[in-house]
């Protein structure tokens, strides 16, 4: 087989086949084919787009590409979690201890921040001494003593996956529904779990910016589980305003504990309680959503899951001191607000202008190579729909000196709308 005529072959709109998919995949990972030729294929989908049968033949094959994880009997089902990615979506760090309280065992590789969305594992490594590269002997064996951790692709799984993740990253190829799927289930189905529930956000704030295309990703994903015999449940969420009140690595992961306690923002707890349910549906252990809600729930108010969230982090390395406010984090330098410039109510506070904001803070990466600031970002005291009153903080920002703060809170500015009329918050369960 030959790249270059298989980039054209993609280029003018024709469906590859399994075997030269699998040449691409295993051909890019031993490093035969180039970074810029993987990048001119990736393009060519980004612009023509996959047939279903390229969708399971390329997830087969990045899934195929490295380890997949043979965790074994004993405890409860497999099932993962895995989100789209948004703005101030730190719902994975919670989700999974409260899971794992539930019943389920979680065996979660996770990504890093793509585009102006965060990452699980940034977030993650914000804290101090926290490892998520683990092998996949101690995967396992933390998946086994304590249900369920929190890992990175290692060399060893989905390494087509790794390669091509880091190069989308930085070619503006990120935006793709067949790209997506396989991105996301080969990393799952690799973890060798028998269901998945996927977080599907939509909104200005998410890749799938309209219903149309969130439900299409959504589509996308159930058909290649179902073709792969793997349980994939969707679920699409708003992606209008950021999640939370906090977007930023160390500053979510603060956040995440606040829900842990039962004492973070509602819009967090309810998609993690509605998450949790959805996957003890999936695994069995429950016969409706209402019944995984209240045992989710439970798990936060009865403090068992910051206790698992906490001995999860410690097995990993990590050094999280919850008798302190930040948790022993990293903290930037300079604080500024960013104040309502008249009354009214809030229309918008864009997430994706945020998410953009970040990056330009360090907290997410221009190009493959750059280094995060696990400090910067922003906290947010009102949502769509609140009344502010002129000079009102609507946010701060967390920068690592005055000059990155004054812009960050001028761009934000221009990402908020206040209206006299009355606003409507947004419906967070699409």
């Amino acid at each position: 087989m030959n790249i270059i005529e298989i980039i054209s072959k993609k280029r003018d709109g024709a469906p590859l086949n399994e075997g030269e998919i699998r040449y691409v995949t295993d051909g890019f990972v031993a490093g035969e084919i180039t970074d810029y030729q993987m990048s001119a294929l990736l393009m060519a989908v980004v612009l023509n787009g996959m047939t279903g049968r390229e969708i399971v033949a390329l997830t087969q094959a990045m899934m195929e590409s490295g380890t997949i994880f043979d965790i074994g009997p004993g405890g409860g089902p497999l099932i993962d979690k895995h989100s789209t990615g948004g703005v101030g979506d730190k719902i994975s760090l919670i989700l999974l201890p409260v899971a794992v309280e539930c019943g389920l065992r979680v065996p979660m590789i996770s990504g890093r921040g793509l585009g102006f969305t965060g990452g699980t594992l940034d977030k993650l490594e914000s804290i101090p001494g926290l490892v998520t590269d683990l092998e996949t002997g101690r995967f396992e064996e933390l998946v086994k003593e304590l249900g369920g951790c929190f890992g990175a692709q290692t060399d060893d799984i989905v390494p087509a996956d790794k390669k091509i993740y880091r190069l989308r990253d930085a070619t503006g190829t990120v935006q793709s529904i067949p790209l997506i799927t396989a991105s996301i289930l080969s990393k799952k189905f690799a973890e060798g779990i028998s269901g998945v529930v996927i977080d599907v956000k939509c909104g200005n704030g998410a890749f799938m910016r309209r219903a149309e295309d969130a439900r299409m990703l959504s589509e996308s994903l159930e058909m290649v589980g179902r073709e792969m015999g793997i349980g994939v449940s969707t679920v699409i969420t708003s992606m209008e305003q950021p999640l939370g009140s906090a977007a930023g690595n160390a500053l979510e992961v603060i956040e995440a504990v606040s829900v842990l306690r039962g004492e973070g923002p509602e819009d967090c707890l309810e998609l993690t309680n509605l998450l949790v349910s959805e996957m003890l549906l999936l695994g069995g252990l429950v016969e409706t959503l209402e019944e995984g809600r209240v045992r989710s729930a439970d798990a936060i108010a009865t403090g068992r899951a910051l206790e698992r969230f906490h001995r999860i982090v410690e097995a990993q390395g990590g050094e999280l001191d919850l008798s302190d406010a930040d948790l022993g984090l990293p903290r930037a330098p300079v604080t500024r607000p960013g104040r309502a410039p008249r009354s009214g109510n809030l229309a918008m506070i864009d997430p994706r202008t945020m998410g953009e904001a970040i990056r330009e803070l360090g907290g997410g990466r221009m190009r493959m190579d750059d280094e995060i600031d696990p400090a910067v970002g922003f906290r947010i005291f009102k949502k769509k729909g609140d009344p502010v009153l002129e000079g009102e903080a609507i946010f701060d920002v967390h920068a690592r000196n005055d000059l990155d703060a004054e812009r960050a809170v001028r761009r934000m500015l221009g990402g908020i709308s206040i209206i006299d009329e009355p606003v409507s918050s947004p419906q967070l369960f699409l």
